[in-house]
């Protein structure tokens, strides 16, 4: 049996962070956990396509503040920002508190892991060949300045009839070093034939401490 663990949550307190990020009491946890889901889908079903990545959530005594990660901010925003203040009234009704709402562009939608999955999964809906998809998705993201890179398939691919794995990898793919800046995502394509699952991991990089920069540094000035 393989012993998978989630790269994000793996590296969570190290070089990552919560999406939601609040405190609260037994008695409140529960309802506030499920009050952050119900957000989510709200601003994921009011902009299906505006390439939304990440959704940020902080929780303060008197206010909600929400960013919105997305690829196209002006689909999320709307024209004169009609969007956006629909998506806040929205929200507060949800919420029954006063909420803040910022978008976030990502300059760079090939590097983020969510968006190179539904991608994917989004071609493999139109019946693109999924080893087609793949490899043009790793090629973008190579090019774009990605360290490593790894896309796996999973289901009835190309419609036979046993469901099978496969997947695609460029550069390196760390999966155990803490400091290593790694994205993931999961999507899922819609088929005729069944769910085609879609997972991406992104390796940007290392993140090192301020000490392991430093004595970075202090090897590069010996050495030379």
């Amino acid at each position: 049996m393989g012993r998978k663990v989630h790269p994000i949550g793996f590296r969570l307190g190290v070089n990552k962070t919560w999406d939601s990020r609040w405190y609260a009491e037994a008695d409140k946890y529960a309802d506030q956990l499920h009050e952050d889901r119900a957000i989510r889908e709200l601003i994921n079903e009011s902009t299906p396509r505006a390439g939304i990545s990440t959704i940020e959530i902080e929780r303060f005594p008197s206010s909600v503040h929400i960013t919105v990660h997305t690829s196209k901010p002006g689909i999320v925003i709307g024209r004169k920002g009609s969007n956006v203040k629909e998506l806040r009234r929205q929200i507060q009704e949800l919420t029954g508190t006063t909420v803040k709402l910022d978008i976030s562009e990502i300059e760079n939608p090939d590097l983020d892991a969510k968006l190179v999955a539904e991608n994917i999964a989004n071609q493999l809906e139109r019946r693109i060949s999924h080893r087609r998809a793949m490899s043009r998705a790793v090629g973008q993201a190579m090019r774009q300045g990605a360290e490593g890179i790894k896309v796996m398939c999973s289901g009835r691919l190309s419609g036979i009839e046993m469901a099978r794995r496969e997947w695609q990898m460029e550069g390196r793919v760390p999966s155990q070093t803490l400091r290593a800046d790694i994205d993931f995502a999961v999507a899922e394509a819609l088929t005729t034939f069944g769910r085609i699952g879609v997972k991406a991991w992104i390796y940007k990089g290392e993140i090192l401490t301020e000490d392991e920069e430093q004595q970075e540094a202090m090897d590069v000035y010996v050495s030379e």
